[in-house]
């Protein structure tokens, strides 16, 4: 199963309003394992960049002059993704982004139902918790300390880790270790814990075990430990 984590800085809020897609990252995962293949590519939005889109990622106007243009990125970028499972932190964001991009191309729209929305897996999980993709780094233990602005190939890759554990931990799959053995060509048994050659050492001294046999003598022989 191919799915790709997604992510996408804009110049504000809506594309209806002038607002556009100036970066886009994307990592691939199969069957929840990353590949090492990835999507990234600044955009040149055709127009200036606002101050508050600015401190939020940090990609200006004199950065973006000669990024390519949507147009010139738009098929290449359908390309990569495919009929992939795209999963992305607030989904409808991007897609609502990707989609006025590519219209305005006159190139085929991403359906919702090829999205996954793990800001709703979130809510769902967690009800009435913060569902930040920063929040759930905090949560899961994930390390995002090299997050000190938004970027789009980053956030992908840290929300690739955060979308394993809200779907089960990094190892949603727990027959993946049997099924690699018998594809390896590996024995198909059921494998099973054999015995210590060595007992582990005593952890109790002399001392303590004594301690215990006196604390169990006060209790009577009508206690349960005396029956058991």
């Amino acid at each position: 199963m191919r799915e790709i984590v997604l992510d996408t800085e804009t110049t504000g809020f809506d594309p209806e309003s002038g607002d556009r897609i100036v970066e886009i990252g994307a990592v691939e995962l199969h069957n929840h394992v990353a590949t090492g293949r990835t999507y990234h590519q600044y955009i040149n939005p055709e127009r200036s960049m606002p101050q508050e889109a600015f401190e939020v990622h940090g990609l200006g106007d004199d950065f973006l002059r000669d990024k390519p243009k949507f147009a010139e990125i738009g098929q290449a970028f359908l390309d990569f993704v495919g009929d992939a499972k795209m999963v992305i932190h607030n989904a409808a964001f991007d897609m609502k982004f990707l989609n006025a991009e590519l219209g305005w191309m006159n190139l085929p729209r991403l359906p919702w139902e090829q999205a996954i929305d793990t800001l709703a897996i979130a809510r769902k999980r967690f009800p009435g918790s913060p569902a930040s993709l920063d929040a759930l780094c905090r949560r899961f233990g994930i390390d995002n300390t090299a997050r000190t602005l938004h970027g789009a190939l980053l956030d992908s890759e840290i929300l690739a880790e955060v979308y394993l554990e809200l779907i089960g931990g990094r190892q949603p799959d727990f027959g993946l270790a049997s099924t690699s053995r018998q594809n390896s060509g590996a024995s198909s048994e059921v494998w099973r814990p054999t015995p210590r050659p060595n007992p582990l050492p005593e952890r109790i001294t002399p001392q303590e075990r004594e301690a215990h046999e006196r604390f169990v003598a006060k209790l009577g022989e009508d206690t349960l430990w005396s029956r058991a």
